[in-house]
């Protein structure tokens, strides 16, 4: 028998490793990333809703989410409207203080021209009332300053106020040393002086321009304070249905009429909704007396003295300029044409004054202010009938001094409305801070009442809960 010669058997083919499956990162869900644990969550919910005990713990969680968001929305609205109410409290006084900023300004160019108007020798009286305007001046502005944000532009026209300050100061000093001298030069520097405060960019234009931009952010901090918190309302609407029906809910399963915890939830949510209506609605109230019967009225008064202060200096200019300074027609003294517009502007806005302060205690002291202002245009007339014919020293007579004179009537014009001004700035500020008091912790209350809402209807569900173990 033959034997086959042994053949070697093949190697077997080497086994492959099972390919690896990258590693998770960290904290990611496996097999689905974020999106996988997103819908592990929504089976885990509807799992859960399938059963009583499940539905429950979702409806306490819906409850609570729904109170505290209410909450937390009427806490900042809230906050938002004392902010902006007492905003308006402190701006009153800045924009007060820029109102008699201009009226220390305007008047002490008036006072540097009457005195000039004496002669080489300027009264006491006079120089002392120049100085204490400018010294004023100086103090205003530094308390606005402080209470004023950096790079505003409020910032910048009190800057450029207090940089040109000096100049018209040294101005005024130079045409007193000509006129002392007894050298006409005096007047030229007295004009360029008055140039330099009252030109467009100048000193007046820029205290007007700070007035005008702080009672823009009065009038938008008030208007922010009146505005009502309608997101919290409605979220606080949404929390009360939300609680009425989880109450209908667990009447229908239980035929228990109350349920304390939710009852308690339903309660504190309640008191939250009226007292934030109730404060909106009361602080709404003070903050719009404080602009209808204050600020309004404040806008025309200041506007009156605005232009009364501007009148006056023009009138006392008319004397010094003898008609070299003649208007754009060629012919008319300027000073004369710029007093009449300036008088009219007046009245107009004693009108508007009046009209507002109709039936309050500070009708009397603008109706007497009208009442000077035509007297101050009589006597002007008769002044300025005098200097057109060439009798500058009866003019001057009966344009300063005291007496049956411009300046006297002046004085009352200013008396009346400085009279006006101090009862609708007390009026502005008693309202104003009764709106903002009818504000004050809201926001607490509002967290508050939020929170025991949310804790109370939790223990009322976890009261329904325990039936079940």
């Amino acid at each position: 028998m033959t034997q086959l010669p042994d053949t070697a058997a093949p190697p077997a083919p080497p086994v492959q490793p099972p390919p690896r499956t990258p590693a998770q990162p960290p904290g990611a869900a496996p097999g689905g990333g974020r999106r996988e644990a997103w819908r592990e969550a929504a089976v885990r919910v509807r799992r859960a809703a399938r059963t009583e005990p499940g539905r429950l713990r979702i409806i306490g969680a819906a409850l609570a989410l729904a109170v505290v968001v209410f909450g937390a929305a009427a806490a900042w609205q809230s906050a938002d409207r004392y902010a902006s109410a007492d905003a308006v409290v402190s701006r009153g006084q800045t924009v007060k203080d820029t109102a008699d900023l201009y009226g220390a300004l305007a008047d002490a160019d008036t006072q540097a021209a009457t005195g000039f108007l004496a002669g080489a020798t300027e009264p006491a009286s006079v120089q002392g009332a120049y100085r204490d305007d400018i010294a004023r001046a100086a103090g205003l502005l530094s308390d606005v300053a402080e209470n004023t944000e950096p790079g505003s532009r409020s910032a910048d026209l009190i800057a450029g106020i207090t940089r040109q300050l000096p100049v018209y100061t040294g101005l005024i000093e130079r045409a007193r040393a000509e006129n002392r001298r007894g050298l006409p030069l005096g007047g030229a520097y007295l004009r360029y002086a008055n140039d330099r405060m009252t030109r467009p960019g100048g000193i007046l234009p820029d205290a007007e321009a700070l007035y005008e931009e702080e009672s823009g952010q009065l009038r938008a901090e008030s208007g922010d304070a009146q505005t009502w918190p309608y997101a919290a309302l409605a979220l606080g609407v949404l929390a009360l249905v939300a609680l009425a029906a989880a109450q209908r809910r667990n009447y229908r399963h239980t035929h228990r009429v109350f349920n304390r915890g939710l009852l308690t939830a339903t309660a504190a949510c309640t008191a939250a909704v009226l007292w934030l209506v109730a404060a909106q609605a009361v602080g709404g109230l003070g903050l719009d007396n404080a602009d209808r019967h204050g600020q309004r009225s404040l806008t025309a008064l200041n506007a009156a003295r605005i232009n009364a202060l501007k009148a006056r200096a023009d009138e006392s200019l008319t004397l010094v300029s003898r008609g070299s300074v003649v208007a754009a027609d060629g012919r008319t003294d300027k000073y004369e044409v710029d007093f009449g517009a300036k008088t009219k502007a007046l009245a107009a806005e004693l009108d508007r004054a009046r009209a507002l302060a109709a039936g309050t205690g500070g009708a009397g002291p603008v109706t007497d202010a009208v009442a000077a202002v035509t007297t101050w245009q009589e006597r002007h007339r008769r002044g300025s009938a005098d200097g057109a014919a060439g009798r500058f020293q009866d003019a001057r007579d009966a344009l300063d001094g005291p007496g049956a004179t411009s300046e006297q009537a002046f004085d009352d014009v200013n008396t009346g409305i400085a009279r006006a001004i101090g009862y609708e700035q007390r009026e502005f500020t008693t309202s104003a801070r009764d709106g903002r008091g009818a504000l004050t912790l809201v926001w607490l209350g509002a967290a508050l009442l939020a929170v025991l809402a949310a804790v109370s209807a939790i223990l009322g569900v976890g009261r329904r809960l325990s039936e079940f173990r």
